[in-house]
């Protein structure tokens, strides 16, 4: 079996691989007249913004599946979860502590994104963003991540994701009255300005072409946020 050239180091001596640094990313600025944009080969970074239920990490996965280029999923909640002692449970209560992991777990996200577009791998993040807490909502994953970042929200109704919450378990699993109160709260995206996809009646799939051709609009035309 023939064996693999070395890989290129950071001046030989260290024997770590010397990757670009992770800086903001861009806002798109397309040009007047120019042809759409190549979707699926497209370097981007999209945040799929939904209700607990709405399939976020789901269609998220399937997405970034199957893109023609080199794409990771990052959940919040998996990021979250990596505090095992000392984990603050949200159902539990909602505490400066419970708030501080939160924010951590953005940063932490934004960090990993930055840092993945820098070295040619787009990304799909998927948080429960409310309309109402813009500064630490959508402002703040702006600042993590940057301009070029492209929010998309994720809206079934609320029986659609009453039925998959009740199908989820551990600290993921909420109450009938947690989700219906977290998507009403939802509801406020509409009129906001982001692309808003009901997959209510639709499959992953189908739910993942229509993410595609929200992202593509987003590239040609770049809502305000």
């Amino acid at each position: 079996m023939p064996v693999p050239p070395p890989a290129p180091l950071d001046g030989g001596t260290s024997g770590y691989l010397k990757l670009p640094p992770g800086g903001v990313v861009p806002a798109p600025t397309p040009a007047p007249g120019a042809a759409a944009p190549d979707i699926a080969h497209a370097g981007v970074a999209v945040l799929l913004i939904g209700p607990a239920g709405a399939g976020k990490t789901t269609v998220a996965r399937f997405w970034a599946e199957r893109r023609p280029v080199p794409t990771a999923h990052i959940s919040l909640d998996d990021v979250r979860e990596w505090v095992r002692s000392g984990f603050a449970d949200p159902r539990s209560g909602w505490d400066d502590r419970s708030e501080a992991q939160y924010r951590l777990a953005r940063r932490t996200c934004g960090f990993a994104a930055r840092n993945f577009l820098a070295n040619g791998i787009s990304c799909v993040l998927d948080d429960a963003v409310f309309p109402d807490r813009p500064a630490v909502g959508l402002g703040g994953w702006k600042r993590h991540v940057g301009p070029g970042l492209i929010p998309i929200v994720l809206l079934p109704g609320l029986d659609v994701v009453l039925e998959r919450n009740a199908a989820r378990t551990g600290t993921r699993r909420l109450s009938d009255e947690e989700v219906a109160t977290i998507h009403g709260r939802m509801a406020g995206w509409y009129g906001s300005g982001l692309p808003i996809i009901d997959n209510s009646r639709h499959d992953v799939a189908t739910t993942a072409r229509m993410l595609d051709d929200a992202v593509a609009r987003s590239l040609s035309h770049p809502p305000q946020w």
